[in-house]
């Protein structure tokens, strides 16, 4: 049963901000003001110096209506990404929806180094062989194949939900692309494929943890693409035994981690045999967020 808000006295958007963020204030919202902000110029299809000029202007019923339904919605703790239907990565914005991981701005630090480890190897007119696994939305392998466009970009994924966002986000993004549906790095191996650079974000979260995660997180987004294994990393161990049979004589190898697995990570990749150096990377926040091994 969902707590129905009373609109009728509300006429204009300052009012309809208030009434909206006091709302998701009782249901737990960590920046209810903010949201209720969001949620509005959503509505409205506004930028947000266009609503800021414009709060004293009345709100039109069918907005409010509008507005309620995504009160609600916010109030089972669905992903406002989920609920406008993108997120912004790289500074393009992709499509997302439920069955599909949210990307998040850590891994805006995943492709960075990656772009930061092919400049100190490769000429920049290099063709290089690049290997995402785990597509989730495409927010690395599109960005990449944006970003590189002579790149040859391959991503696999074993999810056909996560595969169909993704190949809609290269279609509208212009994004040259190949989509391949297996276990991991599996369809690599069984062609007999190499590559230079191998990327991944992995499911990292220990099993135990998963249930202990937000609700945000833990009710709507797909525990496939979450669930690490007892210990978080079953994924690194399975990519890192591949990776001499995956690797070209120089090559790079890109993971985000979650917290407290760097130096983990770091250790399956040297115990591959085949990566000669290896860089940890924090994020914004000082955790230790991404792991990069050399081959040169």
């Amino acid at each position: 049963m969902h707590t129905q808000l009373d609109w009728s006295d509300v006429t204009t958007i300052r009012e309809a901000q208030v009434r909206a963020s006091s709302f998701l204030r009782e249901k737990g919202a960590k920046d209810p003001l903010f949201e209720a902000e969001l949620m509005i110029r959503h509505c409205l299809g506004w930028d947000r110096t266009r609503y800021l000029i414009s709060m004293a202007e009345p709100i039109a019923a069918e907005t409010l209506a509008k507005l309620d339904e995504l009160c609600q919605r916010r109030s089972r703790h669905e992903p406002l990404q989920y609920m406008f239907g993108e997120q912004e990565f790289f500074g393009r914005a992709f499509t997302v929806r439920p069955g599909v991981l949210i990307p998040r701005p850590e891994t805006e630090i995943l492709v960075e180094q990656v772009l930061a480890a092919a400049a100190a190897i490769w000429p920049e007119s290099e063709a290089l062989a690049v290997a995402d696994i785990g597509t989730g939305s495409g927010a690395i392998c599109i960005t990449l194949a944006l970003e590189k466009p002579h790149w040859q970009v391959t991503t696999v994924d074993l999810s056909p939900d996560a595969t169909a966002v993704a190949r809609e986000n290269a279609e509208r993004l212009g994004a040259s692309v190949r989509f391949l549906q297996g276990d991991l790095v599996q369809p690599l191996l069984a062609a007999g494929e190499k590559v230079d650079i191998l990327v991944s974000n992995p499911p990292y979260i220990p099993s135990r943890d998963v249930d202990e995660l937000d609700e945000e997180v833990r009710l709507h987004e797909p525990r496939l693409a979450l669930d690490g294994g007892d210990d978080g990393l079953d994924c690194y161990r399975r990519l890192c035994e591949a990776l001499p049979a995956l690797l070209k004589d120089k090559a790079v190898v890109a993971f985000e981690v979650g917290i407290h697995q760097a130096q983990d990570v770091a250790t399956l990749l040297q115990a591959s045999g085949v990566i000669e150096q290896v860089q940890i990377v924090p994020d914004l926040a000082g955790i230790e967020r991404v792991v990069i091994g050399l081959r040169r």
